[in-house]
């Protein structure tokens, strides 16, 4: 075995649906102004009583039955988060306690919007160097949590919830090299700080940025795929804002390919964005086994990681 592959998905939402005019009702907007803006017209809400650790298990869970595994098989856990109340144990530690697996590695990993895609890449790389056999990756957060309910430029975009995959080794690689990167000077554009932490961003540079900048850097994670844009069956973008993901792919170049507009029934989920989303596809049936999909993330710190997967 000198590969690795995503062998199952799954995903999770909080049941409590909050809409644009339930929004209304909190701030000064509309749903024609959301729309018009972002795209979102509804986002999936955790209670007080649903912490991070438990969304992210429950699509843990969900991915490792598509698998037919059970948790003992699991030797790595990798959480992505950004939204972790507590400093340890880690979130990848609690996943694994709820699921009752014995004795894995589990390691958090905080790269915000991007997550999810490095958490997939430091799998790939466990397992084609023999450091895992099975690995659980999740990208799971609680905006809500994080967010000024007052503040109407953030509050209308965020969601909650989390997507997991299940990657084992493969004597072919499913899972095509990451390219990844940063703009750590412009850290301070997408935040998450202060006591109690806060999620703010500048949307202008946010924007400018990811319809400017990563066209091209995507472009490349195909190459290094040694697929040519039009060749994608599916493209997975960090599911932030509508007018990003809509330009962003036609950018790309992949002409062919289902564009997952998640966002628009789930809002920004941060690191489970991409993981949800991928997850829904392949649910609902619009990318098939073996088909190759781009996954993106980008967004805090400015950090980005992309790669070509072929679909479980």
């Amino acid at each position: 075995m000198n590969g690795s592959r995503i062998a199952a998905v799954g995903h999770y939402q909080p049941a409590k649906v909050l809409t644009n005019e339930d929004l209304a009702g909190l701030v000064d907007t509309s749903d024609e102004w959301i729309r018009s803006r972002v795209g979102i017209r509804t986002r999936h809400i955790a209670g007080p009583d649903e912490p991070v650790d438990e969304l992210a298990a429950h699509a843990a869970a969900k991915a490792l039955a598509a698998a037919g595994l059970a948790p003992a098989d699991i030797d790595l856990v990798l959480v992505a988060t950004s939204t972790a109340v507590d400093r340890s144990p880690n979130m990848a530690a609690r996943v694994a306690a709820r699921l009752g697996m014995p004795h894995p590695a589990t390691m958090d990993l905080n790269v915000v919007c991007a997550g999810f895609t490095h958490a997939l890449a430091t799998a790939d790389h466990a397992v084609r160097a023999g450091g895992a056999s099975r690995a659980l990756v999740i990208g799971a957060d609680k905006m809500s949590e994080v967010t000024d309910w007052s503040d109407r430029t953030t509050c209308v975009l965020v969601g909650d919830g989390a997507g997991a995959a299940v990657v084992e080794a493969a004597e072919e690689s499913g899972i095509g090299p990451v390219l990844w990167g940063s703009v750590p000077e412009m850290g301070h554009a997408v935040r998450i700080e202060g006591t109690p932490p806060r999620f703010a961003q500048e949307g202008q540079s946010v924007y400018r940025w990811a319809t400017t900048q990563l066209p091209p850097i995507a472009r490349r994670a195909c190459e290094r795929a040694g697929l040519e844009p039009a060749d994608l069956a599916g493209v997975v973008l960090h599911q932030a804002n509508l007018r990003i993901i809509e330009p962003l792919a036609v950018k790309i170049g992949a002409v062919n390919a289902v564009v997952a507009r998640d966002v628009t029934e789930s809002g920004n989920t941060s690191a489970a964005s991409i993981p949800l989303a991928f997850s829904k596809l392949v649910e609902q049936g619009a990318v098939s086994t073996g088909d190759p999909v781009l996954l993106f993330g980008f967004g805090g710190n400015l950090s980005y990681a992309g790669q070509v997967v072929r679909c479980p």
